[in-house]
C-alpha cells in the first residue's frame, strides 16, 4: 500500500470513530458521559477517542467540560431532524 492509500484509510477510520462517537454521546443524552466511559464503550484506543473529541469540538458538535463530553446545540438539532 502506499502513502496516498494510508491516508485515505486512516481518514476514514477517524470518521468512523467520530461517527460512532457522536452517535452514543447524543444516544445518551442528556446523562452526560466521561471520556474514560467512552473509550470503554466504543473498544478504541485513547488516543484515536481523545482525537475523536478533539475533532468534533473543533466542528462545533461537541463540548468538553472537564472529563465530561456533551452534545453541542447544533449536534442535538441536527439529531432532532434526523429522527423525522
Amino acid at each position: 500500500m502506499d502513502g496516498g492509500e494510508n491516508i485515505h484509510s486512516t481518514a476514514g477510520e477517524d470518521a468512523a470513530i467520530e461517527s460512532a462517537l457522536l452517535q452514543q454521546v447524543l444516544a445518551l443524552h442528556p446523562a452526560a458521559v466521561t471520556l474514560d466511559e467512552l473509550i470503554r464503550e466504543l473498544g478504541e484506543e485513547r488516543d484515536d477517542v481523545e482525537r475523536a473529541v478533539r475533532d468534533l469540538i473543533a466542528t462545533g458538535l461537541l463540548h468538553r467540560s472537564g472529563s465530561l463530553v456533551l452534545p453541542s446545540r447544533a449536534a442535538l438539532r441536527f439529531d432532532e431532524l434526523m429522527e423525522r
